[in-house]
C-alpha cells in the first residue's frame, strides 16, 4: 500500500472493476460502433453507487473522499471511456457545482434524483467563442422583476440531450464591473420553455456518450434558480474545472492502464520468428516504459487527490495530473497499437477504440497548452 491508498480503496476498485467487466465490456464496442448512448447503463451506474460518491449521504451520496471517486473513474475508463465520461461529467460538472455552491433548498430538491441514477445534469460553458477562454461566453442573462431571461447557445455539452437529462447549469453574462463583463451561473430545468437540445453525431471518440448543442431562447428562470452569488459565476466555473481535471486525469490513467494490459497480453501470445514477441528486447523495453509512465501518472494524480481531500491547495497539481495523464494516455495507446501491429488497426480489437478515445483527453477540461499556462502562473510567471 502507498501513503495515498488503503484496503478500503482497493475494495472500491474491485467493486467498480467487476461492474465494468460485467455490465460495460460486453457491449462497449457495439455501442461505440452505432453511436448509441445507453440509458440503461447510465441508470445502472447510478444504482451501483457511482454517482455522488463524494457527496454526503444525507443527499443520497456515499460520503467517500475524492480519491475513492477518482479510482472509480479510472476503472470505468480501463474498459470504456464513453461510460467513464458519462459518469465523471455528471459527477464533476453536473452534481459538484450544485453541492458546492447551491442553497440548502437547491440541494434537497435536485441531488437525490441526480445520485440514484434516475436523472442526469449537464454543465453549460462551451460556446462558439468560449472554451479555453471562459470569459468568451456570449450567452446573456437579463434581470427582470420576476427573475432572469437567458439567451444563448452552448455546444459540446456532455449528457446534454438524452432522456435522463433533468437540466443544465448555465454560465451567462449578467453585468459589468470596471468595464469588464461579469458572469453568473443558473440552474436551468430541461422543461423550461425555449430550452432545445440536439445530439451531435460523427465524433471520432466517446461515440457512445451524449454530446449535444443546446439553444436557450428567452428562457425564463426564477431568482432562486441562481447558483451561488450573482456575478460570481466565473470563480465558480474555475473552481469546478480544477476538480473536474482530476476526473479527466483519471480517465487518461484508466485508458492507459487498459491499453497497457491489452498490449502486455498480446505480447505474450503473438508469435513471430518462432517465439512470442514479448521475448524481444524492443517489445520488452516498450512495455517497461509504458508501465513506468503509468506508475508516475498514478502517483501524480493520487497526490493531487490527497491534497484536495486534506483541504490543501491543489490547483497546480490538478493541472499537472491532467496534463501528464492525458499525454501518457496518448503515448501508451500509440505504443500499444505498435505492439499489436496491423491487428491493432481493426475494430475487432478494443485497442483501436482506445486509440481514438485518448485524443480528446488533451483537449477537454483544459487543453495541454492552457494547462501549461496554469502551471506557469502558479510559478509566478
Amino acid at each position: 500500500m502507498t501513503p495515498f491508498y488503503s484496503k478500503e480503496k482497493e475494495e472500491i476498485r474491485q467493486q467498480v472493476r467487476a461492474f465494468a467487466e460485467k455490465e460495460i465490456k460486453p457491449i462497449a464496442a457495439e455501442l461505440d460502433e452505432i453511436e448509441m448512448f445507453s440509458v440503461e447503463l447510465s441508470q445502472k451506474m447510478g444504482q451501483a453507487g457511482l454517482y455522488g460518491m463524494d457527496i454526503p449521504q444525507k443527499y443520497g451520496g456515499r460520503g467517500l473522499d475524492t480519491l475513492s471517486y477518482i479510482i472509480a473513474v479510472e476503472e470505468l475508463a480501463r474498459i470504456d471511456s464513453s461510460q467513464a465520461v458519462t459518469m465523471c461529467a455528471h459527477n464533476s460538472l453536473g452534481v459538484a457545482p450544485i453541492y458546492n455552491f447551491g442553497t440548502k433548498e437547491q440541494k434537497e430538491e435536485l441531488l437525490p434524483n441526480l445520485l440514484n441514477g434516475s436523472k442526469l445534469w449537464a454543465f453549460g460553458l462551451t460556446e462558439e467563442n468560449a472554451g479555453s477562454d471562459a470569459r468568451g461566453v456570449d450567452t446573456v442573462a437579463s434581470k427582470t422583476k420576476a427573475g432572469w431571461v437567458i439567451n444563448g447557445k452552448k455546444r459540446y455539452i456532455t449528457n446534454g440531450s438524452n432522456s435522463l437529462l433533468a437540466g443544465l447549469t448555465v454560465m451567462a453574462k449578467t453585468g459589468e464591473r470596471d468595464g469588464k463583463p461579469t458572469y453568473s451561473t443558473f440552474l436551468l430545468p430541461r422543461e423550461t420553455e425555449g430550452f432545445t437540445t440536439q445530439r451531435m453525431f460523427g465524433k471520432m471518440m466517446w461515440r457512445a456518450s451524449d454530446t449535444s448543442e443546446i439553444t436557450l431562447k428567452n428562457c425564463v428562470v426564477r431568482n432562486n434558480d441562481l447558483l451561488g452569488e450573482e456575478n460570481k459565476g466565473l470563480s465558480q466555473i474555475l473552481k469546478t474545472l480544477d476538480s473536474g481535471r482530476l476526473s479527466i486525469a483519471a480517465m487518461g490513467l484508466g485508458l492507459a492502464q487498459g491499453a497497457f494490459e491489452m498490449a502486455l497480453k498480446y505480447a505474450k501470445e503473438r508469435k513471430q520468428f518462432g517465439k512470442a514477441i514479448g521475448s524481444f528486447q524492443s517489445i520488452q523495453f516498450k512495455l517497461a516504459d509504458m508501465d513506468m509512465k503509468i506508475e508516475l501518472a498514478r502517483n501524480t494524480l493520487y497526490k493531487a487527490c490527497w491534497l484536495k481531500d486534506n483541504q490543501q491547495p491543489f490547483s497546480k497539481e490538478a493541472a499537472m495530473a491532467k496534463l501528464y495523464c492525458s499525454e501518457i494516455a496518448g503515448e501508451i495507446s500509440d505504443d500499444a497499437v505498435q505492439i499489436f501491429g496491423g491487428a491493432g488497426l481493426f475494430k475487432n480489437k478494443d485497442i483501436e477504440r482506445f486509440y481514438r478515445d485518448h485524443r480528446i483527453l488533451r483537449i477537454g477540461e483544459g487543453t495541454t497548452e492552457i494547462l501549461k499556462m496554469v502551471i506557469s502562473r502558479h510559478l509566478g510567471l
